[in-house]
């Protein structure tokens, strides 16, 4: 058996270099990963059409643990809002959400108000959002008229949509690669 030669200074010092890039590295790796998303608040969200293979899947109501913590206060402080003014008569106005996404989901089941797109909806406080890839531009208005007029108790109904072909990328947060 053939012994091997000692390591010089710089294998020594590459060998060194390895290990303790790793040992720091390493952490630095599993710390860039992307943080949990969850829905904490269990706001409806939901997909009503999907007839465009591969729209990027908006965000939603889906957050980090550091953007749910920024957001609780004004949510509870905006979901009583309504009903101290006068204008809901339920204590919160979070507490009408999923009745306005079954009537949304219906009104979706009903008819085809948009062919060719994928859309999600995201219910928050009385407000619609409507995500997703329509066939044209003009597709986002006629959505937030239609369901405005079709679902009670919505108070705003806001599309964010995105026509693949003419836009680069969505002009709504991305689930898989939240910015």
């Amino acid at each position: 058996m053939v012994d091997a030669p000692e390591p010089g200074p710089a294998e020594s010092w590459r060998r060194w270099a390895w290990v303790t890039c790793a040992a720091l590295c390493a952490p630095a790796a599993s710390a860039q990963s992307a943080p949990e998303r969850r829905n904490w608040f269990n706001d409806p969200f939901f997909q009503v059409t999907a007839q465009v293979p591969g729209c990027p899947v908006p965000a939603g109501p889906f957050l980090t643990d550091a953007e749910k913590r920024v957001q609780s206060h004004g949510r509870a402080e905006r979901g009583t809002t309504c009903w101290l003014a006068g204008k809901c008569e339920r204590p919160n106005s979070y507490a009408y959400d999923q009745d306005i996404a079954d009537a949304v989901q219906a009104f979706f089941h009903a008819q085809t108000p948009a062919p060719h797109s994928a859309l999600w909806v995201t219910v928050q406080r009385r407000v619609v959002f409507i995500e997703g890839c329509v066939a044209e531009p003009r597709t986002g208005p006629r959505l937030e008229a239609l369901i405005r007029s079709a679902v009670p108790d919505t108070e705003r109904v806001i599309a964010i949509v995105y026509v693949k072909k003419a836009q680069r990328r969505p002009p709504y947060k991305l689930l898989s690669a939240p910015e």
